[in-house]
Formats: C-alpha cells, structure tokens, sequence
C-alpha cells in the first residue's frame, strides 16, 4: 500500500532551490500532499498537489496545519529543513510545527554548520531529536551531525541529491541552439547572491582569456529572490560593471531569468566546463554541482566540503578559495585539454547514475516505509527483534547509514 505522505518545503512557483527540490522528489516518492511555507513575496496561486499553507512569520500556523495533516489522514511527514526557509529567529517555529505532529517525520537536511551560533545548534538539535529520521546527503555532514550535534549515526541516512536522468552529448551539438557556437563555454547557474562566488571567476576571466581567446563564461540564474526583495539587482549590477572593467565584458554572459529543467539541461550539455567557485568552505551540498556531475560535465570548484567529496577520483578539479589565478589555470587547463576534459566528464556521469530521481526517489520511499512501520511496531508495544525479517525490511541499496 501506498503510504500517505505529505513534504513541508517551499514549493514552485516560488523560485529557490529548494523549491524545485521538493517538486523533483515529490514527483520521485509518488507523494502527492504538499504544505507549502509561504514567504510575505511569493506567488499567491499554487498547484493543486498544495493541500496546506504555513505563512511563514505567522506562528500560529505551524501547530495548526500540523493538527490539519492528522485530520488529512497523513501517515508521515516530509520536512525539507533550511533555517532561512522556516519562520522565526533562525527558522524557530520549525520546532512549533514538528512537537504538534501525530505522525512520524523524516527531516531531509539543506544545511548542517560545523560552526553553529547557539540558536541554530539548539533548533538543529531540537528538530533531530523530535523526528523519526534524518536524511543529508554527504557523508560530511552525518558526520557533522553526529560530531557537532550529537546525533546518533544510526538515525542518520545519507541520500544523494538528486538529478534528472541526462544524456551525455557532444557540447558543440547544442551550443548554436543557444547562441553559443564557436565559444568555449564555462558555465555556472542557480540564484544570483554574494555566496555563490560568482565574482572570484570573473576575476578569473582575464587570464582564461588570454590564454583561450574564445572563453565565455555564462552566469544563468535570476537573482535571489530574498536579495532581490531587499536589495534590488544591485548585486548582479556590480557584476556587470566589474567585467566591463576588467575588459572581459564580452566574455562573460548573463542569462537573467530561472529556466525550466529542461533548458536547464541544455545549457549542461553545452557546457565545455562546469564552475563552482563558492567561498564557503563549509558548504555540505550544492544542487548545482550534483546537476553537473549527473550531466557528465567536466567540473573546476573550489574545494568546499561537499565538492571535496564529490569530486573524488578525479571527477573533477579542486582549486583554493578567493584566488583568481588558481581558478585562472584549472580553467584553463580544462579547457585546453579535451581528452582529459572526457575523461573527468565520463567518470562524473558514471558516479552521477545513484544520484538520478528514480534511484534517489526509491531510496526514500524505503526510508519512509521503514519509519512508518517503526513507529507502528513501536505503538502496538511489540518486540521487533521477534518479528519476520520481511516485516522489518531494509531500506534499499540507494540508502546508505552512516
């Protein structure tokens, strides 16, 4: 039987990766319930799948729907958790919505500090400690989890992030479609804000340039839309100028919009390189660079946490942070070297094949099935070491516990 599920996540229209994150795994779980965390800005019309609402700085609203839920009939919880994406200091009033739930929860971590204030360390804590199950998708940040938050490893699971199921092909097949022909193409996409470092590779530019005249970096993505509340395109406005003084403003293209997965994907492969010069060492997970790595794309990033790890076995190059020049020569010897450019890019695809939506849809379903029947083992006070081993399960190989 089909367990009755319900995800608790910003949800498109919205446009945040998280957002399409949870639209991606719920259509891979089969989940069709969905209570959307509804900012002050975004759209006001949802699709049908959006059963609740939680305006995100009414707190009254976390306890209500959660009691909704129960009268719904759900059987467990989906909790996507990112501090920014919940009410309250630090996202608080994600603990109000989880204490008022009847049925079990599985947390899926955006996020884990290994320096967390006091507040997000007591809020990370609070909301492992209430749920069923917790889900990161790095090894790094299980062992984050239990190091710095105590969290038992035997309640963590690490699940890929996942990715469209895309086929490898040869980059200079579609780079006409997209006004590309001729060029060598390094591209980043994903929201515009300060973190993504976006300014240390057109830094980079100059140099990339004089050595690979044809170089052209693309920045596809809008704007933040929190940045962009507070601050207009201030940001993104600073960019432009800073390429433009660096003399490489016809070098660098920006594609200022959020396009739909599938244009999504034909940027990937028209990508000769793949770029994430991220400042934040700490970073756990990128849903930009696991679309890459799924894609088969060659890959230079700075080497953050989560691309340390993904990166591994020559999947791709690691530079340092804030240093132009590093970034400058990985690039360039990227680009200037096809057959190792395949090489990176074919090992990349291979590895990207346990992270596609089906593989990762199927190792989340098991990790539900298995907290629903824990709780309903636990709830009819029975001794699960005596009961058949078929009722209890594993979860299937795409889960692996830390």
């Amino acid at each position: 039987m089909t367990l009755h599920t319900a995800i608790v996540a910003t949800y498109p229209p919205r446009h945040c990766g998280i957002a399409s994150f949870t639209h991606d795994l719920a259509r891979a779980t089969g989940t069709t319930s969905i209570v959307a965390l509804h900012p002050p800005d975004a759209p006001t019309i949802y699709p049908m799948e959006v059963r609740h609402r939680i305006r995100r700085d009414v707190a009254a609203d976390y306890p209500r729907t959660a009691r909704a839920l129960a009268r719904d009939g759900v059987e467990l919880v989906s909790i996507q958790h990112e501090y920014g994406i919940w009410g309250g200091a630090d996202g608080e009033y994600v603990l109000d919505f989880v204490r008022a739930l009847r049925m079990p929860a599985v947390a899926t971590l955006h996020t884990v500090r290994r320096t967390p204030t006091p507040s997000q360390h007591r809020i990370l804590s609070g909301l492992c400690a209430a749920v069923e199950g917790v889900v990161v998708m790095s090894q790094a940040a299980a062992t984050l989890l239990t190091h710095v938050y105590g969290v038992s490893p035997m309640r963590i699971s690490v699940i890929p992030h996942g990715v469209p199921d895309l086929a490898r092909v040869d980059p200079e097949l579609v780079k006409p479609g997209l006004g590309l022909a001729g060029r060598a193409v390094i591209l980043s996409f994903g929201l515009i804000g300060p973190g993504k470092g976006y300014d240390l590779a057109i830094a980079a530019m100059p140099a990339v340039v004089e050595a690979i005249p044809n170089a052209l970096y693309v920045i596809l993505g809008a704007t933040h839309p929190e940045l962009l509340r507070r601050e207009g395109e201030a940001y993104r406005d600073g960019l432009v100028a800073r390429a433009a003084e660096l003399g490489v403003a016809d070098h660098v293209r920006f594609e200022d919009r959020f396009v739909t997965q599938a244009e999504l994907g034909r940027w990937l492969q028209a990508a000769d390189v793949f770029v994430t010069p991220y400042p934040n060492l700490e970073q756990i997970v990128s849903g930009t660079l696991s679309y890459a790595v799924g894609a088969g794309k060659a890959v230079v990033s700075t080497a953050y946490e989560y691309a340390v790890e993904l990166l591994a076995d020559d999947r791709g190059t690691l530079v340092p942070p804030a240093s132009p020049p590093a970034l400058a020569a990985a690039l360039v010897q990227v680009l200037a070297d096809p057959l190792r450019r395949e090489r990176m890019g074919a090992r990349a695809h291979q590895f990207g094949r346990h992270m596609v939506w089906s593989e990762v849809g199927t190792a989340y379903r098991g990790l539900f099935d298995r907290v629903a029947r824990s709780r309903l083992i636990a709830g009819a006070g029975l001794d699960a070491g005596r009961l058949p081993h078929a009722l209890l399960r594993a979860v299937p190989s795409g889960v692996l516990d830390a």
